[in-house]
């Protein structure tokens, strides 16, 4: 059993709603003990905006919290009970190598989950170690902190430990812990586990639950049931958006992997785009290409489906007419979509307003692209340096068209070139987690030098800055005849 830390300077401040629940929703569970847990990496800047104090956590109490050999008092460890669609196949999951030590109410008023990642076995393992390799658990940490200086919503990770013991996996790996903090870790396949083993009653405590924690202002509305899948929908409508505006790709939208919140969550075999193609994959395990770069939006939607199915019983007696309000409500997320989309695509190229030919022109620029193989972050970073000719399809006549067409749809509008060239640094980052580089970084800080990884968050943190000592983080990767995989670290 873990050791109680009663370290109060520490700032914990705990306040274990999801806890109150029924037990059905989860099951009381504390982390395994590790042999010899260290440091590897602590998120000094997220702790303090927790309200907790960096320096007492920088430490070997802290070390020993993160890897779950002591608990902080108040905490509530358990592991959650959810379902989900994983590449279309519906099953029974939970938290097979998690733990939720409890919420964390923040100087700000916010409440946030402090879940311990890779923290043991648990009722949900389902033959897994549930252990987790240093790799993914940094991987993890590095894209999400990426994702969170993007302006993603996003789950974050405060910290990372080693736990002294390897982890089995094609080879023995040193294991490691995550400790990630996400505005709730409630999720489709939550909705899903109690509408198929729960029943109405345990749906619509989950449902009340939820709107009380992420949507309070619907919870007055004359159906708030369909008042939450209205904003959860216009949530995952700007999330997916988001993703493709920056070349993201989640890599296992499974229905397991969508928040209510509207937060990115689960870095598994997720990467970033180099040359533009919407038929991107990097996922290993994605051989059908279910979860391709161009797909996301429209998996965003069967997910979204999955999720209204689940709520059918609470949205009206009749089921024919609770079928009805869904397809309705389900019917406006293209629209949703659509529409974040264009309007961070307008962004990107600086543009104010809406002309009848934006869309089209913007999905020719995105077409020209895919035919010359430009890479996709540099292509929008070299026209917002007004250095169009870096580009690989300048000189081209339909790029020299569209070229022609961009510089006079900027001159009609009021607003000023600097303010659109403002709008286009404000909107297309220059620097992305480039893949191989932090696959560089892993490699290093596994070998135990973790200055490369460092080096490479301090640039990530500032991913609009445009600066002198980003340049090296610019590049593609070098041309190469395999292509590039992702795992998903389990």
């Amino acid at each position: 059993m873990a050791e109680t830390l009663t370290q109060a300077k520490m700032g914990w401040n705990w306040d274990n709603s999801y806890a109150r629940l029924p037990a059905f929703f989860y099951t009381r569970q504390e982390p395994v003990p590790v042999r010899a847990p260290k440091m590897v990496i602590l998120n000094r800047s997220l702790a303090n905006t927790l309200g907790l104090d960096a320096d007492a956590l920088d430490s070997e109490a802290g070390a020993e919290l993160f890897a779950g050999n002591r608990l902080p008092e108040g905490a509530a460890p358990l592991a959650q009970a959810y379902a989900g669609h994983q590449f279309g196949h519906f099953t029974m999951l939970g938290d097979g190598r998690a733990i939720l030590l409890g919420e964390q109410l923040t100087p700000q008023g916010e409440r946030v989950d402090i879940q311990l990642k890779g923290s043991g076995r648990t009722p949900y393992s389902r033959g897994g170690d549930g252990r987790a390799a240093l790799g993914p658990m940094l991987r993890e940490y590095i894209v999400s902190e990426a994702m969170h200086a993007l302006g993603i919503p996003t789950t974050r990770s405060l910290a990372v430990v080693t736990t002294g013991q390897g982890v089995i996996r094609e080879e023995t790996l040193a294991g490691a812990v995550l400790t990630r903090v996400a505005a709730s870790h409630i999720r489709v396949g939550t909705f899903q586990y109690a509408a198929r083993w729960g029943g109405p009653a345990q749906l619509r405590i989950l449902a009340d639950y939820t709107l009380r924690r992420h949507y309070p202002e619907a919870l007055d509305a004359d159906n708030r049931y369909l008042a939450l899948l209205q904003h959860t929908i216009g949530r995952q409508a700007s999330l997916i958006a988001r993703w493709m505006h920056v070349g993201f790709i989640h890599g296992v939208m499974n229905t397991d992997n969508m928040a209510i919140s509207g937060e990115t969550i689960d870095y598994g075999p997720c990467a970033f785009m180099n040359e533009y193609d919407p038929a991107t994959v990097f996922s290993s395990i994605d051989t059908g290409g279910r979860y391709a770069y161009g797909n996301q939006p429209y998996i965003a939607a069967w997910n979204l489906a999955r999720f209204a199915e689940s709520l059918l019983p609470l949205l009206d007696d009749d089921e024919d007419r609770a079928i009805e309000m869904a397809e309705e409500v389900l019917s406006t997320f293209p629209g949703q979509f659509r529409r974040n989309w264009l309007d961070g695509m307008r962004a990107k190229l600086g543009l104010f307003g809406e002309e009848t030919e934006d869309e089209a022109r913007i999905e020719a620029l995105l077409s020209i692209m895919q035919q010359h193989r430009a890479d996709f972050t540099n292509t929008f970073r070299a026209l917002t340096l007004d250095r169009p000719e870096d580009v690989p399809m300048h000189g081209t006549s339909a790029f020299g068209d569209w070229l022609a067409w961009w510089q006079a749809r900027r001159h009609r509008q009021a607003e000023s070139d600097d303010a659109s060239r403002q709008r286009m640094r404000e909107h297309n980052p220059a620097i992305i987690p480039r893949n191989h580089q932090v696959e560089a970084a892993l490699a290093a800080a596994v070998r135990g030098d973790d200055s490369v990884m460092k080096r490479l968050l301090d640039v990530l943190a500032k991913p609009f800055a445009y600066t002198e000592d980003q340049a090296a983080y610019v590049a593609p990767p070098p041309p190469s005849d395999q292509p590039y995989r992702t795992f998903c670290g389990t």
